[in-house]
């Protein structure tokens, strides 16, 4: 079982990310924890460090809509760890947005945080371990990605678009033997998805956590969380457009 030493993960600071680095941390690897809101980056190292009995969650606040400070701030946090050789983007954003309202203000902060930021975390991330030749990227899309769906048209479009990067990312990086996983997670009880309707197969974040983990580890390309999502995936790819097109999801 592949085990990791420097891990940095990209949406902390709740849900998913929170999830993956408490597991992660509980294993012995020192984890750089990035998002947006300090205060709880800092209550979740504070955690880990209360659990384990000693440091190994590094808060480092960011706001991923500031593309420019990647650089430096990913050299720092490569430092701090000592190294690193696990990169996951869990940074995610669903606006809420009425059927019949069309706002680009919405859409676009979509795709800033959900593809943007991806790329210009994982871009460095990519070009390191191409270097080394070895390390692990990671990146939490969804189900939601698999098709064009009348109810949220951007966030649909920025985890397909997403799950694209990635792909073309493994692409680029496998001749190096670096691993790119795309993980696309069904209904995850998380800040974001909290109060929405028609949430059915609803899992925590830690089962999510777990299960990512485990692909992470087996060295999976793409996989759905749980598996069982595969199935609704197909069935959803399979409907005609012109049934599609009638159906308010």
């Amino acid at each position: 079982m592949k085990t990791f030493h420097h891990a940095l993960i990209i949406g902390a600071s709740s849900g998913i990310g929170a999830a993956l680095a408490r597991r992660l941390a509980a294993e012995g690897t020192r984890v750089a924890l990035v998002a947006r809101r300090g205060e709880a980056l800092e209550r979740i190292a504070g955690e880990i460090e209360d659990i384990v009995g000693e440091a190994r969650a590094f808060p480092f606040p960011h706001d991923v809509t500031h593309r420019e400070e990647v650089p430096a701030l990913f050299e720092e946090i490569t430092r701090t760890l000592g190294g690193l050789d696990l990169v996951i983007y869990a940074a995610g954003l669903m606006t809420p947005v009425a059927f019949e309202e069309y706002d680009t203000q919405k859409d676009t902060a979509m795709m800033e945080v959900n593809l943007l930021g991806a790329m210009a975390w994982l871009n460095p991330a990519a070009q390191r371990f191409f270097q080394l030749g070895q390390g692990t990227i990671v990146g939490i899309g969804s189900i939601a990605g698999d098709r064009g769906r009348s109810g949220s048209p951007a966030y649909n479009t920025s985890k397909a678009a997403l799950a694209t990067y990635l792909e073309a990312l493994r692409n680029r990086v496998a001749r190096r033997r670096v691993k790119v996983v795309t993980l696309k997670p069904g209904f995850v009880e998380t800040p974001m998805t909290h109060g929405l309707p028609g949430m059915f197969w609803l899992i925590t974040a830690d089962r999510a956590a777990e299960i990512i983990l485990g692909h992470i580890r087996r060295g999976s390309k793409n996989a759905y969380v749980p598996a069982r999502w595969r199935l609704v995936s197909w069935v959803i790819r399979s409907i005609p457009s012109f049934l599609f097109r009638r159906l308010k999801i």
